[in-house]
């Protein structure tokens, strides 16, 4: 009888990881467990994918405000620090926050309109249109704001990120400006010395700033890129990807993670005989149509996997080749007529791209698929499943 089911995704119960542990042992064991227990078999080209927030614990990657604000004082001084496109999170940007301003004397925090860059909205669409605002063009202060458009707490939340934020850096010891624009060029009227906190397009900004005279341009990921006094640290993303841990302390993104998916992969290789791949994740790449957030806060899906997961599917779409090349087919001939089709496609292993019987097919790189599989599979609460097992993602329909 034909296999009647596809891709299996599977959360695996595991201990609580703390500092120190050997996580790629116990990966592999909670795994091998959940198997035997679920009585599922062990094939090759199934994956992997380990959150990235147990990598970090087990490494022990944390770093205090006081320490992110000693990275910021060497770097700025007593510059007056313009700190631009911030997201509005109290997870992943409010403590890291704190410590930016423990180490100004003044900033001027700059925030983008009517949202931030992965969606969370300080303004309605409707209500900024209905009050004549340009937001390619304006720049308002923070009293022109509030007169436009009084307080507006985050759809889901209810935090007025707007407030939250002031006060948080005026506690920190800082003097606060607050302004709201969206080109990059317009915090230079305020200071030439930066830090540029947005994830996916800090590279434009920063060389946006630089041309047009900016003095000190940073990104998050020039801060805690070393350690400092005993610090963790992330030597390629310094505070990209972190989040708080405790009002005073923030996970850093996993370091060494290429090792991390190699141990794990050759473990399981010797122990089973099969060529499992294997990944680490953060956060999917996905959007909320409600709320319009775009869940990617961190930098990239996935820091490190096995070299089986690099690439992008190259998939036909099963419902254009029964409507068009075999239209004129039905039941049994027009299952093996698509399965001989796809059969020939993997046998010529020749890249689709660009042709007509892949259209409606994801354009994403498999890592970013199957992270966020893994993401939306282990949920961001109490399951309790920071390892997830996948089956039968690289089956198709002749498997």
């Amino acid at each position: 009888m034909d296999r009647m089911v596809g891709t299996v995704s599977r959360g695996i119960r595991a201990p609580i990881i703390r500092q120190g542990d050997d996580l790629a042992a116990i990966v592999v064991d909670s795994v091998l467990t959940a198997a035997k227990s679920e009585g599922f078999e062990i094939r090759d080209r199934d994956v992997v994918a380990v959150t990235e927030a147990v990598v970090a614990r087990a490494q022990g990657n944390y770093a205090s405000v006081t320490q992110i604000a000693k990275d910021v004082k060497q770097k700025f001084g007593d510059d007056t620090v313009g700190v631009i496109f911030p997201i509005l999170s109290r997870n992943r940007f409010a403590i890291c926050l704190k410590g930016i301003a423990m180490g100004c004397k003044k900033m001027v925090l700059m925030l983008s309109y009517p949202s931030d860059e992965v969606g969370n909205h300080l303004i309605d669409l409707d209500l900024m249109d209905e009050k004549g605002v340009n937001p390619w063009t304006d720049v308002l202060t923070e009293q022109q704001y509030r007169d436009l458009f009084g307080y507006q707490p985050h759809y889901f939340t209810g935090v007025d990120y707007v407030e939250y934020y002031k006060n948080l850096i005026q506690e920190a010891g800082a003097e606060v400006e607050i302004i709201f624009a969206n080109s990059p060029k317009a915090i230079l009227n305020y200071t030439t010395s930066v830090l540029a906190c947005d994830i996916h397009t800090r590279q434009r900004t920063k060389r946006i700033l630089t041309k047009a005279g900016g003095q000190k341009v940073y990104t998050l990921d020039d801060i805690m890129t070393n350690s400092i006094d005993g610090s963790g640290y992330n030597n390629k993303y310094g505070l990209l990807g972190s989040n708080k841990a405790t009002e005073e302390t923030v996970k850093l993104f996993p370091i060494h993670c290429e090792e991390m998916v190699e141990q794990i992969h050759q473990s399981l290789l010797e122990k089973t005989g099969k060529n499992v791949e294997v990944m680490i994740y953060g956060d999917g790449a996905f959007k909320d149509p409600v709320g319009k957030i775009w869940e990617l806060a961190d930098p990239v899906v996935s820091p490190a996997y096995t070299a089986g997961l690099e690439g992008t599917p190259n998939e036909v779409k099963l419902k254009y080749l029964a409507d068009n090349d075999f239209a004129q087919l039905s039941g049994e001939q027009l299952r093996t007529a698509i399965k001989e089709y796809i059969h020939q496609k993997d046998e010529k292993a020749a890249s689709l791209k660009g042709t007509m019987v892949t259209q409606g097919t994801t354009p994403r790189r498999l890592t970013d698929l199957i992270g966020s599989l893994a993401d939306l599979t282990s949920g961001s609460g109490d399951k309790g499943t920071p390892i997830i097992y996948i089956q039968g993602y690289f089956d198709n329909y002749t498997k």
